[in-house]
């Protein structure tokens, strides 16, 4: 009973630390001062429309900004004229919280503020909730309960989490996917959005809108300083964090999710053995892989990779894209897919910085772009095939139309101006590829060329490959806050 007392009286005091606005009426500055996400505007709508009785999950990789963005949410909260006495931040992850339920912190929480009975409107974080076993069982319980209450809950595993919010969640929870910083918030937060502009696409239904440059030599620059350090927030605002990134997001981030996060969620025996795996596939970022292969090179058996890969998914460290053939149609057996870093940054702190001459620069470049596309769970794959006479063709990135399932635009990545001045030579596979499929037009990326090339067999739209993530990464927020309905 007197171990129970102090523990009781300890949680209390760590919740009084954990909500300073409790007393002081606003956050700490620490997390005032720094520069929002542009998801914010999208997520903040999201809580506070209590009109329909609905958690809000907040999921993400590691140290893109989750906790940040809960804090902002609250400052926006109080300076909407919430009272801060009715704000409760819980991080689920502190140990002095371990095995309690989200109904008894949110009690306490209540007690210390002297309102245990009270009926009035809270909103309610739980941070890095998958530290609490069910805790899918506890926050639906919580949502059915307390219907004054407004529950927003973060967590890093974002498979696990969508997995548990589908099947306990469904009708009471709300799913927010926060990416890495994508390279449209980058150049802002950075200050340089008055070096973009937009412009109209020729396409075949119509023109759309793409983005252009005033300065193509220092987007570039942005770009490459994106793929080194651009995917976390922390890493563009530090300087002394940019002289040594790597120890920063190996600690902070590789190793708590290859060490403690997913053994903890999977029972992972062998975290060596996915270390190595991981390392294997951040280096190769880009490239085609098989498990045959992939099984070879590790001495990993077949199963265990799948698994392995999976894993990698669900903590949002990688990302499988499939394989189609010439007509966009996937391959009866997967046999070969390629693999993706969700954030082409985590190759530079497990290896070194790369430069716009960089042997690997193709790959990096192809896996900054694919890290646009990413949160938008788009319909895409790389078309891969054999053309006769040991001769195989490649398109980068193609969208597959759900209904037809057949491609309706193509996009090749390259980092080089050499197809603009010569696209007949070198652009064979995509010229195969659109005839094969009846497409009129398609994107080729370039260093610095903009313009188009009206070939026989179609219209190709060249843009610097900046550009392109640029307008992919502004599409992809767009997209999401219409998928909210905003």
């Amino acid at each position: 009973m007197i171990y129970s007392e102090l523990i009781e009286k300890q949680v209390l005091g760590r919740l009084r630390v954990d909500n300073p606005w409790w007393t002081e009426n606003e956050v700490p500055s620490f997390y005032a001062n720094m520069q929002p996400r542009l998801y914010l505007d999208i997520f903040y709508p999201l809580v506070v429309d209590t009109a329909v009785r609905r958690a809000i999950i907040l999921m993400g990789p590691r140290r893109v900004g989750k906790t940040v963005m809960l804090f902002h949410t609250i400052q926006r909260l109080i300076a909407d004229g919430v009272s801060p006495q009715n704000i409760i931040y819980i991080s689920v992850e502190t140990p002095i919280y371990n095995k309690i339920l989200l109904e008894h912190l949110f009690n306490l929480a209540k007690q210390v503020l002297g309102k245990s009975d009270s009926k009035e409107r809270f909103y309610v974080f739980f941070d890095e909730i998958q530290y609490l076993r069910d805790w899918e069982v506890n926050l639906k319980s919580l949502v059915d309960t307390y219907h004054n209450v407004k529950f927003i809950a973060s967590g890093s595993a974002a498979a696990e989490l969508k997995k548990r919010s589908d099947e306990s969640g469904a009708g009471r929870f709300t799913d927010f996917s926060l990416p890495p910083l994508t390279f449209y918030e980058y150049v802002h937060m950075k200050g340089y959005g008055q070096l973009m502009h937009p412009i109209e696409i020729e396409w075949k239904e119509g023109n759309i809108q793409g983005n252009t440059t005033i300065d193509i030599t220092k987007l570039n620059q942005l770009f490459i300083d994106y793929i080194n350090y651009g995917g976390y927030p922390e890493v563009v605002f530090s300087e002394r964090i940019q002289e040594n990134p790597g120890q920063f997001i190996r600690h902070d981030i590789i190793d708590k999710v290859l060490l403690r996060d997913l053994p903890s969620l999977y029972g992972i025996t062998d975290v060596q053995e996915l270390n190595s795996l991981f390392t294997m596939i951040a280096y190769h970022s880009g490239s085609q892989f098989s498990y045959e292969g992939l099984s070879k090179d590790s001495g990993v058996k077949k199963d265990t990779l799948r698994k392995y890969i999976n894993y990698l998914e669900a903590a949002f460290l990688v990302k499988k894209i499939r394989r189609a053939d010439d007509t966009a149609k996937a391959y009866r057996r997967e046999m070969l897919f390629k693999l993706y870093l969700t954030n082409p940054s985590l190759r530079c702190a497990l290896f070194q910085p790369v430069t716009e001459n960089d042997e690997v620069i193709g790959n990096m470049v192809e896996t900054a772009v694919y890290a646009q596309w990413i949160p938008r769970n788009a319909n895409i794959a790389y078309a891969n095939w054999n053309e006769g006479n040991k001769k195989k063709g490649e398109v980068d990135i193609v969208g597959i139309n759900d209904a037809k399932q057949k491609p309706y635009w193509a996009v090749e990545v390259k980092w080089s101006n050499k197809p603009f001045t010569n696209p007949s030579s070198e652009l064979k596979s995509l010229e195969t590829f659109m005839r094969t499929n009846g497409l009129t037009h398609a994107i080729v990326t370039s260093i610095s060329e903009t313009g188009k090339r009206n070939m026989a067999y179609g219209c190709l739209q060249f843009m610097p490959v900046a550009c392109y993530a640029y307008t992919v990464a502004e599409n992809t927020l767009k997209n999401t806050k219409m998928s909210f309905g905003l």
